[in-house]
């Protein structure tokens, strides 16, 4: 390949300026550069490439190279450009990256792209990523590695450094802590330190110096199991067994942590009206519109629902307008307030405090709660109105209606992520709308209920 190329300033990195040596295949300029661009850089500069820039970039890097750019960049990006390049270089990269993180991109893939590049990946890794894609991404099975190292109870010191010393350069890439012993049957018998293994006698077996009895968890524990257990215990690492107790695996701390990052990612997206998964600037302008609206269009006509309730009483409100500065108070209060028992039973079920068949006990809660803030937020508010208006009345109607509409919030928002829960939708993703629906009804018709029951008084 040709060494001249664009002089570019590695300080100030524009992608044209890398596309520029992509085309050229200029592979010393552009790896130089990649070189010293920090992680930050690197994936701002590679994500506003061209998609063709891109997957070009990725087929001229050495495999190993192109495999740490592809997991440094978002995964809908690493995906896209996984999709564009041939299977057998697809393959090849694939074939540098951890077990786990090589099914979750081709779990991602279109089904024929993902059977192409799995032909192409050998024997083994293609066993295994196959094993893993059988697991949810969010369960002990799906975020395993299966890079791991395990020798027979009986085995001697000796034989384990001797395999060690054979396999030195295909070990180099395993992350790993401890040795794991297991059985004739493959079940987890025990763990051995490095310290303890090489400090030992070369005639002594494994189940002399190896510790019995060790901590593990099963295939199909989840997330929240899994960070709970990782929070009880300093490990980095901790060994999977399936169902008969075999040793399938180790999942380690840090892609718990990571997971438990995306859940939360995924939920505050989902949450703020962003669905069909992540979502990136540089993806295909419709598709990101699509996606918008999807959740944008039904929004549109709850909104339309409760604006409704306001022109079934606009009487009401013509002859009393100092209501229309309290509308939105009521309802921006009472969605607060709805929105903390939202958090408070995602966090419950997140950690799984409670669950669906807790609907009852959470609602009674949330009512005594609701209660007690309702009267004071529906006092203070009431006594804004008598200051401002002179108007008992008015207080009466703004603060009631406060109150009330703030048992009502945190009724819907502590049970409605338990009802959806059940019915099998994300709670995240539906929550909000139907409790911002509601209460704004709610709030709306319980004001303009009250002051056209007392219109006389107020006007």
């Amino acid at each position: 390949m040709s060494d001249a190329g664009p002089h570019v300033d590695a300080v100030d990195v524009q992608p044209s300026a890398l596309g520029d040596l992509i085309r050229a295949g200029d592979r010393k300029g552009f790896a130089a550069l990649l070189e010293r661009l920090d992680p930050g850089d690197l994936v701002r500069t590679v994500a506003r490439l061209e998609d063709e820039d891109r997957t070009r970039l990725l087929s001229l890097l050495d495999p190993d190279d192109a495999a740490t750019l592809l997991g440094q960049l978002p995964e809908a990006l690493a995906v896209d450009a996984m999709e564009d390049l041939e299977p057998v270089a697809a393959a090849r990269i694939l074939e540098e990256l951890p077990s786990d993180e090589q099914a979750d991109l081709i779990g991602e893939l279109d089904e024929g792209d993902a059977r192409a590049i799995i032909r192409h990946l050998p024997d083994s890794d293609a066993a295994e990523v196959q094993r893993l894609l059988t697991y949810a991404d969010d369960v002990a099975g799906g975020l395993m590695v299966m890079e791991y190292l395990a020798y027979p109870i009986d085995a001697t010191v000796a034989q384990v450094i001797e395999d060690l010393g054979a396999n030195a350069e295909k070990y180099a890439d395993y992350n790993i802590q401890y040795l794991y012993v297991t059985g004739a049957d493959g079940a987890l018998a025990g763990v051995l330190r490095m310290r303890d293994l090489v400090l030992s006698s070369r005639w002594r077996r494994l189940r002399e110096i190896m510790i019995p009895d060790p901590s593990f968890v099963r295939d199909t524990d989840t997330l929240e199991r899994l960070a709970g257990f990782f929070d009880e215990h300093r490990y980095f690492g901790v060994p999977v067994v399936d169902a008969a107790g075999a040793l399938c695996g180790v999942v380690q701390r840090s892609a718990v942590e990571a997971a438990v990052a995306d859940d939360r990612d995924r939920i505050y997206l989902n949450a703020q009206g962003i669905v069909g998964g992540e979502e990136l600037r540089t993806m295909p302008l419709l598709l990101r519109a699509r996606r918008r609206l999807s959740w944008l269009s039904v929004n549109i006509v709850l909104n339309i629902i409760a604006a409704s309730v306001i022109a079934l009483h606009q009487d009401t409100l013509e002859a009393v307008i100092a209501l229309a500065v309290f509308l939105p108070i009521i309802s921006d209060m009472s969605g607060c307030s709805g929105n903390q028992a939202v958090a408070v039973s995602m966090r419950e079920l997140t950690l799984g405090v409670i669950g669906p068949r807790d609907l009852w006990r959470t609602v009674a809660a949330e009512v005594t709660l609701g209660l007690l803030n309702g009267l004071v937020l529906g006092v203070l508010l009431a006594l804004v109105a008598i200051m401002w208006k002179g108007q008992p009345y008015l207080g009466l109607v703004v603060g009631g209606a406060l109150m009330l509409n703030t048992v009502i919030a945190v009724i819907i928002g502590g049970s409605v992520p338990l009802l959806l829960k059940r019915m099998g939708v994300d709670p995240a993703l539906a929550s909000g709308p139907i409790l911002t629906t509601i209460t704004d009804m709610c709030g709306f018709f319980i004001v303009l209920t009250m002051a056209a029951a007392l219109i006389g008084k107020l006007t």
